[in-house]
């Protein structure tokens, strides 16, 4: 059973609806391992930086704002 509130923000407005059941086939490939670092990944790039020394420039001064 599938039970559905979905506001369309149309108001008094019909509207249809249409609503695809499908039973997947096969489980989907891949899992959490999939969006991990790869091995050796931090190793690689960490002091890789090859280029002008990076700096940070001034912030500014903070913005006063008003008590809420």
């Amino acid at each position: 059973m599938v039970h559905l509130d979905v506001p369309s923000g149309l108001g008094e407005t019909e509207v249809e609806v249409m609503v695809i059941l499908q039973p997947i086939s096969e489980p989907a490939a891949g899992g959490r391992e999939d969006f991990a670092w790869s091995p050796g990944f931090f190793e690689r790039v960490v002091g890789g930086w090859e280029g002008e020394p990076l700096a940070r420039a001034s912030q500014g001064e903070y913005e006063a704002r008003e008590r809420l």
